[in-house]
């Protein structure tokens, strides 16, 4: 694992429902590695969803520490929450929440606005980023409603990388999507984790975690599996397919 950019100690997370507490997460220890393709997996209602939102400051812990980097998260109020996740986070969720009524380039542009006001420099960045992610200079003033899922979605990749993000959180992304469509949006992001970045993805789906270099199984909000891969495109796919099934298998995925 590379160097540390994300790790928690004791992480617990329980919400309150008919009077009754509901333990989601659970003295969690977890260091997520600079540069990793993190995915977590687990049954329905594991707790992955809850430990996404909880690692990225969109939800705050019950008990424990997260620190980014030499960051306490933790420590935070809301606003300053809100102001780190803007200039740190980006977040690509399977709802793709496009903005209806502007364009794609301007859905994009909206992001980083938030964080700069150097409309030039991000124009040209957001164009930079809509290429990047293969959507042409011919669908960048198109709505939203004008786009396939497919290419709503790979906007909504290039609205996240808008400020340049030290770590991009996804929360099933391709859950809404078609097979064919769902691995344009993996090539995606695998580009993306080519180039460097941090990852941390949500998923369901085998597919999409053959595209992580490191899968947690989290299991009654106890992270139960670890498993450890090359990168993407480093070993032949029916070996990390074995791989892969295999840990899972033992997880009783």
């Amino acid at each position: 694992m590379g160097q540390p950019i994300l790790r928690t100690e004791k992480l617990c997370k329980s919400f309150s429902s008919s009077g009754e507490q509901q333990h989601v997460l659970k003295n969690l220890d977890l260091a997520i590695g600079k540069g990793d393709f993190t995915v977590i997996m687990g049954s329905s209602g594991s707790g992955k969803s809850t430990l996404l939102y909880t690692l990225s400051g969109m939800d705050k812990p019950t008990m424990g520490d997260i620190y980014f980097g030499d960051r306490y998260l933790s420590g935070l109020s809301n606003d300053q929450l809100a102001i780190f996740r803007r200039q740190y986070c980006g977040f690509v969720f399977q709802q793709i929440h496009l903005l209806d009524h502007m364009s794609v380039l301007d859905n994009v542009l909206a992001g980083g606005l938030l964080v700069s006001k150097d409309k030039k420099a991000l124009t040209a960045e957001a164009k930079r980023l809509l290429t990047q992610v293969g959507l042409e200079a011919s669908s960048w003033g198109k709505f939203p409603s004008q786009m396939s899922g497919g290419e709503a979605q790979r906007a909504a990749i290039a609205r996240a990388l808008i400020n340049r993000p030290q770590i991009v959180f996804a929360d099933e992304p391709t859950g809404a999507l078609n097979s064919a469509t769902s691995t344009q949006v993996l090539d995606v992001l695998t580009e993306v984790h080519n180039s460097g970045q941090s990852l941390i993805m949500v998923t369901h789906d085998l597919k999409s975690a053959l595209r992580g270099n490191r899968v947690l199984y989290l299991r009654d909000g106890v992270i139960c599996g670890d498993l450890r891969l090359n990168h993407y495109g480093e070993e032949e796919p029916s070996i990390r397919n074995e791989k892969l099934l295999a840990f899972l298998s033992g997880m009783g995925w």
